[in-house]
């Protein structure tokens, strides 16, 4: 006999994660009983707690490892289509955002490498592919803009110098920090790492814009081009 899919309001009053969020606080939840609100509903005899547990146990019940499941990784998992997998993604990318903003709010202003690292780490450090982005400063190191200039693959992303001049002018910049992610999990720069960093340190300094730092981000930490004294 199948089950049909069941929804939230079809459960068992304890078996009901939206209703216990709305009368307690969202803290009182499991990560399952969170996950489930999101998908949803069911599939045959399966409930929507049971994909969530399913989600949590492909990732071991790390949220940064969840961060790095694609919509494919997550699919595997028989009663996640694309739209359940595509609203977990979702909702991952927006906790990547807000605690992006809420550290922006709370500093405002980047004096160190350390504090660059705090600041763009949560928006790179679980994503499955590399990320080029530039975090543009005003005087005082007051951040004005942080951007994503480019996604590649597990090992690479390509550049372009020319765009990132350009948002340095278009936002009235006198400093900027790139940044990008090493999906392995390496802190090393590459070759390439390296390679980037001239070229954009000298293109830079052609148009009266500080290259402050070049910063790897990896999942137990983050490398410093300006602190190992590597900058050209």
């Amino acid at each position: 006999m199948v089950v049909k899919n069941r929804a939230i309001k079809d459960w068992a009053e304890s078996d009901r994660p939206r209703e216990k969020l709305l009368e307690k606080q969202s803290k009182s939840l499991s990560n399952s009983e969170l996950l489930a609100i999101l998908i949803g509903t069911g599939h045959n005899e399966h409930s929507a707690v049971d994909l969530s547990r399913a989600v949590l146990n492909i990732c071991k019940e790390n949220l940064q490892e969840l961060g790095k499941c694609s919509a494919v990784d997550l699919m595997r998992i028989k009663g996640i289509g694309e739209a359940k997998a595509a609203v977990i993604i979702a909702a991952m990318e927006l906790g990547r955002r807000w605690n992006s903003e809420a550290a922006l709010k709370k500093k405002g202003v980047i004096r160190s490498s350390r504090e660059g690292a705090d600041y763009i780490r949560p928006l790179l450090v679980d994503l499955p592919h590399e990320v080029f982005g530039v975090l543009y400063l005003a005087q005082a190191g007051w951040i004005k803009k942080f951007e994503i200039h480019s996604e590649g693959g597990i090992t690479s992303t390509t550049v372009d110098v020319r765009l990132i001049l350009k948002r340095a002018l278009e936002t009235d910049a006198v400093s900027i920090i790139a940044f990008h992610n090493h999906p392995s999990g390496s802190l090393k720069p590459s070759k390439a790492d390296e390679a980037l960093t001239s070229k954009l340190h000298l293109a830079c300094k052609t148009m009266d814009i500080k290259l402050l730092d070049h910063i790897v981000i990896g999942e137990k930490g983050y490398f410093s081009f300006g602190d190992e004294g590597l900058l050209p």
